[in-house]
C-alpha cells in the first residue's frame, strides 16, 4: 500500500473496509505530520491531537460494529478557523481574539463530527478570512508547498496548504469572494464553491450578504464532492435553503455529463487587470479538452460591466464591521481590517441596502444572461501564486485592497451570483506552479459540475497528468 497521506479520502475508507489500517493508525500519522511540517506551510492555528485520537478510537469502533458508517467515516480533515468549534479555540485569524473559545460549533461542523470525519484542528485564515492571502498574526503564513516562498492564497490558505502537503486527505474551506477556489488554484488542487443556501449557515446566520458558503478542498474531485455530501444540507432552523439532487453529488461523479454547451472568457470582471500568459494558455489548454470531450465551447462577452465594482467593494466593507471585536481590542487589528472596518462604517444603512439590491439585481442579470448554457469556464486567478508579502501591503491598505483585486478578477463574480463553480488544478508553470482554471454552473447545479470534473480529472489521468499527489513526499 502507499504511504497514507499518499491516499485520497476515499482510498483511505477503502483501505478501512479492507483492514488494511484503521483510524488510529491514520490519525497518528497524519497528527505526526502536522506536528514535523505544519509552521513550515502555516497550515494550523491549533492542533487537537487528543481530541481526534479519542474520536479516532470511537470511529474504529463504529466501523468494526458498521454502525451509520459513511463514506468518510474516520478520514482525518480540519475546520477553518472562521467557524466556530465549540471548547476549540477560534481565533477568526486576529489577534484580537486569540483567546475566544466557542460554546458552540457551526451546522456545518456538526454535520462533518456526525459523518465521522476527525477533525485534527483549526486551520489557517487571514484576519476575518477578509484577504486572498493568510498572512495572520496569529500564525505562520500559509505556502503553498510548490514552492514556500509564495502564499497559499486565503483566505482557506491554511486548509489549502494542508492538504496539498499531504497533512490533510481533505478539508473544509469557506468563499465569500474566492476565498476557496485561491487556494486551490495555488496548491494544485480541486476547490468546490457550491451554491448559496447549499450549506447551512447556522446558527450564527452572520453573513447577511449571501456572498459566502462553506464549501470542499481536496486533491479529487470524488474526495470534494463526497466531503460536500457530508456538508450540504439545511438545518431545522433554515428559513431557505437550496434544494439539491436526491443521489449524493459522488455518485455523480460516476455519471457521464453528455453534451453540454459551455461559455468562455478571459476578461477580467472586478479589475482592470492583465492576464499572465500562462494562465491563458492553461484556459485555452482546458477549452481544448473540453471540446475533444465532444462539448460545445463558445466565446462570449463578460456577463457584467466593472459598474459591479464600487457595489460589490461597498458591501464587503460593510461586511468588514460585523465581526464583533471587543473595544479594548481593536488596536490590535491589522491595517487592512481597520481600514475596511473604518470604510463600511461610513456607509449608511440607505447606501448598504442600495449596494444590496443593486448586487443582487446584477447577479440576477448574469444567471439570465448565462442560461443557455450550462456551465461558464474562466481563469481561476490572472496571475500565478504571489510571493509571500506580495500582495500585503500594512502601510496603504487601499493598495492592497486593489493589488487582491488584480489577482482575483473572477472568483467573486460567482459570488455575487450564489452559482457553483469549483477550480481544477489543470495546468503548471514552467517554474513548476500549479495553474487553476475555474467552471461555473446553473445555480442548483452541482451535480453537472461534479459530473463535468470528474470527466476533465479522468481524462487527464488517462493522458498521464496526476493532479493529486502531495507536494511533499515522505
Amino acid at each position: 500500500m502507499p504511504e497514507i497521506h499518499e491516499l485520497s479520502a476515499l482510498e483511505i475508507s477503502a483501505a478501512y473496509a479492507a483492514g488494511d489500517t484503521d483510524p488510529v493508525e491514520v490519525v497518528d500519522h497524519f497528527l505526526s505530520r502536522v506536528d514535523e511540517h505544519s509552521d513550515t506551510y502555516g497550515a494550523f492555528v491549533t492542533v487537537t491531537a487528543d481530541q481526534a485520537r479519542e474520536r479516532a478510537r470511537t470511529a474504529a469502533q463504529r466501523l468494526a460494529d458498521k454502525d451509520g458508517v459513511t463514506p468518510l467515516t474516520g478520514v482525518p480533515t480540519a475546520v477553518k478557523d472562521l467557524n466556530l468549534t465549540a471548547g476549540v479555540r477560534t481565533t477568526f485569524g486576529s489577534a484580537a481574539m486569540e483567546s475566544f473559545v466557542p460554546k458552540i460549533s457551526d451546522q456545518v461542523v456538526s454535520n462533518i463530527e456526525r459523518a465521522g470525519l476527525i477533525s485534527l484542528g483549526k486551520t489557517n485564515t487571514p484576519e476575518f478570512g477578509s484577504p486572498c492571502y493568510t498572512e495572520p498574526d496569529v500564525a505562520p503564513p500559509a505556502r503553498t508547498p510548490y514552492d514556500t516562498s509564495r502564499s497559499a492564497g486565503g483566505s482557506s490558505g491554511g486548509a489549502g496548504a494542508a492538504v496539498a502537503a499531504g497533512l490533510l486527505p481533505l478539508a473544509q474551506g469557506s468563499d465569500g469572494g474566492g476565498s476557496i477556489r485561491i487556494p486551490a488554484s495555488v496548491c494544485g488542487l480541486v476547490g468546490i464553491k457550491p451554491t448559496r443556501g447549499r450549506i447551512s449557515s447556522a446558527p450564527m446566520y452572520g453573513d447577511v450578504t449571501g456572498l459566502s458558503t462553506a464549501g470542499t478542498l481536496a486533491r479529487t474531485v470524488r474526495d470534494a464532492a463526497a466531503l460536500l455530501d457530508v456538508m450540504a444540507g439545511p438545518a431545522s432552523s433554515d428559513a431557505q435553503w437550496a434544494e439539491r439532487t436526491q443521489e449524493p453529488y459522488l455518485d455523480h461523479c460516476e455519471r457521464d455529463p453528455g453534451h453540454l454547451r459551455i461559455g468562455r472568457f478571459a476578461a477580467p470582471v472586478v479589475a482592470d487587470a492583465d492576464v499572465d500568459p500562462q494562465v491563458l494558455f492553461a484556459y485555452d489548454q482546458l477549452s481544448e479538452r473540453l471540446e475533444d470531450l465532444g462539448h460545445t465551447v463558445d466565446d462570449i462577452d463578460p456577463p457584467v460591466t466593472n459598474a459591479i465594482i464600487p457595489v460589490f467593494e461597498t458591501v464587503w466593507a460593510v461586511s468588514a464591521t460585523m465581526f464583533a471585536v471587543p473595544e479594548d481590542q481593536r488596536s490590535l487589528l491589522r491595517p487592512l481590517s481597520r481600514w475596511l472596518r473604518e470604510r463600511g462604517a461610513k456607509t449608511s444603512g440607505p447606501e448598504f441596502a442600495h449596494a444590496l439590491l443593486r448586487m443582487n439585481q446584477s447577479g440576477a442579470k448574469v444567471i439570465d444572461t448565462l442560461s443557455p448554457y450550462d456551465a461558464v469556464l474562466t481563469p481561476t486567478l490572472a496571475q500565478l501564486p504571489a510571493l509571500v508579502g506580495g500582495i500585503r501591503n500594512d502601510e496603504d491598505p487601499a493598495a492592497d485592497f486593489e493589488a487582491q483585486k488584480a489577482f482575483t478578477p473572477f472568483t467573486s463574480l460567482w459570488n455575487v451570483t450564489g452559482m457553483p463553480s469549483i477550480s481544477l488544478p489543470t495546468a503548471w508553470s514552467t517554474e513548476g506552479l500549479p495553474i487553476g482554471t475555474m467552471l461555473a454552473g446553473r445555480p442548483g447545479a452541482e451535480h453537472i459540475l461534479c459530473a463535468l470534473a470528474a470527466q476533465i480529472e479522468s481524462s487527464y489521468s488517462e493522458s498521464g497528468h496526476d493532479w493529486r499527489r502531495p507536494a511533499i513526499m515522505p
